[in-house]
């Protein structure tokens, strides 16, 4: 049980615990941006193969299997910094080495014979974020009341979507003008000035030491222990399917869309400039996809979200040998953002109500990490099956598999009346 913070109940958090988790989430967001959005253009650019740019995705494992260290994250401290900050604070300092060694190389060498050195680094930084996640997902709770855990969430998916927009769109933009290595220089700075809240957070005031209850399981038997309790749950199998299922055409064609788009000619600067404005529709079209759940119900909004994002999808392969035409560009991307935006939100709501209670978090983020390793498995084929099809097919290919997991829907979701209960 995690013990509550030290101020009352009610008490709305300072500015100076705003600032603090807000920096922590937009420090992971920077490396995301950076691999997600301006790293596919560019190793592109540099006639590096579509299967490889594919096979990026297999790096983000580690933001897909942190479940499996979690509990020791949460059970080992450091005695001079603080628990959290006993974890956050070496592991920021490990992501702002990588990134320095990356600003440091040349890209004729990170894009060529250096390939095995960019990616090891790459999956360096996934592994010190993913686990910098769990320390401050517990840092969060543990210093806002619960009353005040909805502007934590904001927080949260605020500050991971500026990181994500100014090291991906903003990288794409400033690249021509000012070079890799100068840009890569701008990331690691912001880096630094997201670590220093955390640097002046004094945890051992702010959060004491507090006794533990024994815990019966330990290890890997603690997490057989959550597979089982959730499994055993009606449904859950059902639900799965959907869980897995539901993104599923979006993981195989979203990762090709930039690479389709610089083999017509877009540079930088354009690209940037799409991918900011489609963040904004993708952040636009969750908001809307909230306000519609409460309307629509479950089933409602996953079938109508989940048609719309197979839809978008497909609809990319509108763009292929149009990419000149800037105007359908942006309205097939901004239609496809907007639905993928409305999609994830009603899936993730949809995941909460499949948590028992006392367990929300374990069982959110296994249901979680099962969708994202999924989606990401299949998200590694897709320049390989781009390659052997081309474009237009692949997208198309994507589509009919999002139109085909709309019919797990029935089965998978569970009345709105039932609840499950701890075992």
């Amino acid at each position: 049980m995690i013990p509550a913070p030290d101020h009352a109940p009610s008490s709305r958090p300072d500015t100076p615990t705003l600032v603090l988790l807000a920096s922590l989430y937009c420090a992971q967001g920077l490396p995301s941006g950076l691999f997600a959005h301006a790293l596919p253009v560019l190793l592109r650019q540099h006639g590096v193969d579509l299967a490889v740019i594919g096979l990026l995705k297999l790096l983000a494992l580690p933001w897909m299997l942190k479940l499996l260290w979690a509990p020791w994250v949460d059970r080992i401290a450091s005695a001079r910094l603080g628990h959290h900050r006993g974890w956050i604070l070496p592991l920021q300092a490990t992501i702002i080495l990588c990134v320095v060694s990356l600003a440091a190389a040349s890209p004729a060498l990170l894009f060529g014979n250096g390939l095995p050195l960019l990616l090891g680094l790459i999956l360096a930084i996934n592994l010190a974020a993913a686990t910098q996640d769990i320390a401050t997902d517990g840092l969060t709770v543990r210093l806002l009341p619960e009353c005040w855990r909805g502007l934590g969430n904001s927080l949260q998916v605020g500050g991971y979507k500026v990181g994500m927009i100014v090291s991906g769109s903003g990288l794409l933009l400033v690249m021509d003008a000012l070079g890799w290595n100068v840009a890569l220089s701008g990331i690691t700075l912001l880096l630094v000035l997201c670590t220093l809240p955390v640097w002046r957070f004094d945890e051992r005031r702010r959060i004491p030491p507090a006794a533990r209850a024994a815990e019966t399981a330990l290890g890997p038997r603690l997490l057989l222990a959550h597979y089982r309790g959730l499994l055993a749950q009606p449904g859950m199998f059902a639900w799965l399917a959907v869980v897995l299922g539901f993104k599923l055409g979006d993981a195989l064609g979203s990762p090709m869309i930039k690479p389709m788009l610089v083999d017509q000619g877009w540079t930088n600067a354009m690209l940037g400039q799409l991918t900011l404005v489609s963040s904004v529709a993708g952040i636009a079209g969750a908001a809307l996809g909230g306000a519609l759940y409460a309307r629509l119900g479950a089933h409602r909004s996953l079938f109508l979200f989940g048609l719309l994002q197979a839809v978008g999808i497909a609809a990319m392969a509108l763009l292929v040998g149009h990419g000149g035409n800037a105007r359908l560009v942006y309205a097939v991307a901004l239609a496809e953002q907007v639905a993928d935006g409305m999609s994830t939100v009603a899936l993730f709501a949809v995941m909460m109500r499949r948590c028992r209670p006392q367990h929300e978090g374990a069982d959110f983020t296994l249901q979680a990490s099962a969708q994202v390793l999924f989606a990401g498995l299949v998200g590694a084929t897709s320049g390989v099956l781009a390659k052997a099809v081309g474009y237009m097919p692949l997208f198309l290919i994507a589509g009919t598999l999002g139109l085909a997991a709309l019919s797990l829907l029935r089965a998978g979701i569970p009345a709105p009346e039932s609840r499950p209960a701890a075992p």
